[in-house]
């Protein structure tokens, strides 16, 4: 099984094209949150076809029209600012906030921990334990547009730079 993870979209449409392009195949997605504006959300449902699991983050503005659009979509999932998941046998803690994620994986609970909010790409394994930051789709904050796939057969996390053509 092989799992999509972004974060802080920022209502970065074009970024976002890129990134649903580069994870076409994956299993699921997961979006850690600031997508920003409700028609982000639709992109999202509209652009990849299998499960979404979103959580919010600290710049999602209009939660009811976030949600309601959400709605239109069967396959996206909207678990407010914390999800719990398990998928294929792997348990998935998913937040917008690292400093939320560390003792998540901390705690030896999840083979997969997943958050966002500080735009930073980074990888930290426990064993067995993966948490992954996939950094911004945006790109304007540090210069770095990213996104990540993790395969849980293999554990490995490849990121995928949304700035570089055929990355």
């Amino acid at each position: 099984m092989r799992l999509a993870i972004l974060s802080d979209i920022h209502d970065h449409i074009a970024r976002l094209a890129t990134a649903l392009d580069r994870v076409r195949g994956t299993d699921a997605l997961i979006c850690c949150g600031d997508l920003c504006s409700p028609f982000i959300m639709r992109q999202l449902g509209e652009g990849f076809a299998g499960p979404i699991h979103v959580v919010f983050g600290n710049n999602d503005g209009d939660l009811f029209r976030l949600t309601a659009t959400a709605a239109r979509f069967p396959h996206v999932t909207i678990h407010g600012a914390f999800a719990e998941l398990e998928l294929h046998g792997l348990k998935v803690a998913v937040t917008h906030y690292p400093e939320v994620a560390g003792p998540l994986l901390d705690s030896g609970r999840y083979g997969l921990v997943c958050c966002g909010h500080n735009h930073q790409y980074g990888v930290i394994r426990r064993g067995a334990m993966t948490l992954v930051n996939p950094g911004e789709v945006m790109g304007e904050l540090y210069g770095a547009a990213t996104c990540a796939v993790y395969d849980a057969t293999t554990g490995d996390v490849m990121r995928h730079d949304l700035l570089l053509a055929g990355a």
